[in-house]
Formats: C-alpha cells, sequence, structure tokens
C-alpha cells in the first residue's frame, strides 16, 4: 500500500483507529490527555480545522503548515541535532508513542495501541472540505454514540458555535458555509456523500 504524504500549504483527512479495532480512549481522563498532547506534538506543525475523537478511532481536518512557518523550537526531537525538514508524519507518531506509553502506563497493559500507518486523504475542493466538516461532526451521530451532533463533547462543533477562545480556524470553517447561521443549518440536515464516498476513509 502507498502511503499518502503530508505536504506543506495542503488540507488533509487525518483518521486513525485502535489496533484491531480496540478502544483508544477509556475515560474522561484519556480524551484530555490524547487533547494535551495533540496540542503539545501537531499544534507547531498542522492546522486543525475540525476534530472528533470516537471510543475506538478519530478523525481530524488539518493544514499543514509552511515549513517557514514551524516554530521547531516547540518540537520534540528523538537526535540531538535538529532536521533541516520538519516531518509531520513523524510528529503524529511522536503524539501516539507518548499516549500509547501513558495508556500502557495507566492501564497495565503492553503492546500497540494505534494501528499503523495513519490514514491520510487530500482535500481537493471546498466541496469536499465542506462535507468532510460535517462527516466528521456527524460522526458520533453515524456510530450511535448520541442523537445530535450537539450532544457530543469530544468535538469541535461546539468550540465552532460558541464564541470562547479556541485554537481551531473557527472563522476559516465558518467562511466556508459562509456564516454561522448556514453552518449550523448545513449540520442539522443529512448529507449525501455518494460524490465523495472513495474520499471517505472509515
Amino acid at each position: 500500500m502507498k502511503i499518502q504524504l503530508l505536504e506543506p500549504e495542503r488540507f488533509y483527512h487525518v483518521f486513525n483507529r485502535g489496533n484491531n479495532g480496540i478502544d483508544l480512549f477509556y475515560d474522561t481522563d484519556c480524551y484530555y490527555h490524547f487533547l494535551r498532547l495533540y496540542e503539545k506534538y501537531m499544534e507547531p506543525v498542522v492546522e486543525t480545522y475540525t476534530w472528533c475523537l470516537l471510543k475506538n478511532h478519530f478523525h481530524l481536518l488539518i493544514y499543514v503548515k509552511p515549513q517557514n512557518e514551524i516554530d521547531s523550537s516547540k518540537l520534540k526531537y528523538s537526535t540531538v541535532e535538529k532536521p533541516s525538514v520538519i516531518s509531520t508524519p513523524k510528529q503524529f507518531s511522536h503524539l501516539f508513542n507518548a499516549y500509547t506509553q501513558a495508556i500502557n502506563k495507566r492501564f497495565k497493559r503492553t503492546g500497540s495501541l494505534f494501528e499503523k500507518p495513519f490514514h491520510r486523504k487530500l482535500i481537493t475542493s471546498d466541496d469536499y472540505f465542506q462535507k468532510l466538516v460535517y462527516y466528521i461532526h456527524n460522526n458520533p451521530v453515524h456510530h450511535g454514540f448520541c442523537e445530535n451532533i450537539n450532544d457530543y463533547p469530544w468535538s469541535s462543533y461546539g468550540s465552532i458555535i460558541s464564541e470562547k477562545p479556541t485554537k481551531i480556524k473557527r472563522k476559516e470553517v465558518i467562511d466556508v458555509f459562509y456564516n454561522l447561521d448556514n453552518f449550523i443549518a448545513y449540520h442539522n440536515q443529512n448529507q449525501d456523500f455518494f460524490d465523495i464516498d472513495d474520499l471517505i476513509i472509515e
């Protein structure tokens, strides 16, 4: 299987699940800890537009920053010498490894937690972007965790419709839907994914 790169200045749908379908998140603290580690390892290299964490998998809509906008002082390196090119996939590996180590220690388990490699799809159009935002936010409803998008706490939907400070690219997401009212209305309708079925990774 050919693994797609994560190129700078591109948007991607990133997805991963528990190895062999096992749970990734065991309780509320696990969700919070993953988000803390995500901020630590990924915020220096990507901008996050949409996210959702579910019990055994997660979805992200990200933009990979240009190399010249990456603050390398915030990154952790496995060697003394800093790399000349920052690898976004390697940052994801650091995230997954750090989270796995914490979960293994806390729950006295061993072995891998995430599938390898993680999945990624290049976002190639505004239509794909718009439908993907809905798809990610609707995932908890799709999998039966709740009946309404508003009821699920572990996604970016609540941050986008609120006025609270957030590191999510709120304005940019809303602009794709023209305004907040359209964003909410779009999420309250059932959307048809037939034209992007091959771009959905599930």
